[in-house]
């Protein structure tokens, strides 16, 4: 690739990428230089229809010592998560979890959804830390950080792989994905759920079909996630759904529609997240919507500023998961009263750990 090293802050070329909700990568917050491509790259062919250029996934070992890691926010209902991927193929352009990709020297557009890091021992890990005489039972969190359920994982069967052992040690476990590839593993779920220890909520931020093919463009189409969400619910899986993000002025509206298509499938539980831009997602957003819906990035935009104080994005505990002002109440109000309307959250969901129990004799001895 032809480039040249610049100082932060250079003009970024923006491209239409075939399969990418991105259209470039912006600087690194941590690097004091970033690589621009220059006119004549020769990163794709130059007489190829920009619609029609690739970038193609890469796949990278990640070495890590330990699987599960600890969250101290009070936004979460969670203290451990386990992602067996860093960054996530599925692109969806509003990912909040893109920023991570630049503590690793990657960019958080273009490389957090084409530069995977594999963790390939993660079911090892996940068996050491659960021998450990100081873990205490507890709900993990799968996919807390990016979606366990992302195409590569159909060969890889990490997250499948992570599940047997979760059943083995009776260790409870919440899923949240945008992929149908979770019916997959509906044996195991099946099993876990006998047990009270499993719950999965689908991410559903649209189910405007040509809206997510642009706005998450690697995911499974709604339809695909509400026909999982009906298998999973006539398998006695507690299964739910998060209407996340809403997006003011682009998704808000569809709130009602989607609670009231999830419940029909057989979702119990359902809970909201606000649109999150934090850092370089701030950039690739607005230049999504430029690039896909120009005539409504006005609307878009004030909206999203009601929401966060005038602002972007909010970074306060609290408030960056809600938002805050009329037009965020007006949000939250609609919210339960459909969830009202199409009975959902009428029961509790507490997953069990009173059955924890660990390997015994020889089994032990292995550690």
């Amino acid at each position: 690739m032809e480039g040249v090293l610049c100082p932060k802050g250079t003009a970024l070329q923006r491209e239409n990428i075939k399969g990418r909700a991105s259209g470039f990568n912006p600087p690194n917050r941590f690097e004091e230089i970033e690589l621009i491509e220059s006119d004549n790259s020769n990163r794709f062919f130059p007489d190829e229809d920009p619609l029609e250029k690739k970038i193609e996934t890469r796949f990278y070992r990640d070495t890590s010592k330990t699987i599960l890691a600890k969250n101290d926010s009070p936004d979460v209902p969670f203290t451990y998560s386990l992602n067996p991927y860093r960054g996530c193929e599925h692109g969806c352009i509003y990912c909040y979890a893109r920023p991570s990709h630049e503590y690793l020297g990657f960019s958080s557009g273009l490389d957090f959804e084409s530069k995977i890091m594999v963790k390939q021992d993660a079911p090892e890990l996940l068996r050491v830390a659960f021998m450990r005489k100081n873990w205490e039972p507890q709900v993990i969190s799968l996919s807390g950080n990016t979606d366990c359920y992302q195409p590569v994982e159909r060969k890889l069967d990490l997250t499948r792989r992570c599940l047997k052992v979760l059943l083995e040690f009776r260790n409870p476990v919440g899923i949240v994905t945008k992929n149908f590839l979770i019916t997959r593993d509906i044996d195991i779920l099946l099993e876990m759920a006998r047990l009270n220890l499993i719950s999965v909520f689908f991410s559903v931020t649209s189910l405007n079909q040509d809206l997510t093919k642009k706005m998450e463009p690697r995911t499974s189409a709604p339809a695909k996630k509400l026909e999982a969400i009906e298998m999973l619910s006539k398998e006695s899986v507690p299964v739910g759904v998060l209407v996340a993000p809403v997006i003011p002025g682009l998704t808000d509206e569809e709130i009602p529609s989607i609670l009231r298509e999830t419940s029909a499938r057989g979702a119990k539980f359902a809970s909201m997240q606000m649109l999150r831009l934090p850092f370089a997602v701030k950039d690739l957003f607005v230049d999504w919507i430029r690039r896909e819906y120009p005539d409504r990035e006005t609307r878009i935009v004030s909206r999203l500023k009601q929401v966060r104080g005038g602002k972007l994005s909010s970074y306060e505990f609290g408030e960056r998961m809600r938002g805050s002002g009329e037009t965020a109440k007006a949000i939250h109000q609609l919210f339960h009263a459909s969830c009202k309307k199409y009975h959902l959250n009428e029961q509790e969901l507490e997953l069990s750990t009173d059955k924890f129990c660990r390997p015994t004799g020889t089994q032990i001895e292995m550690f």
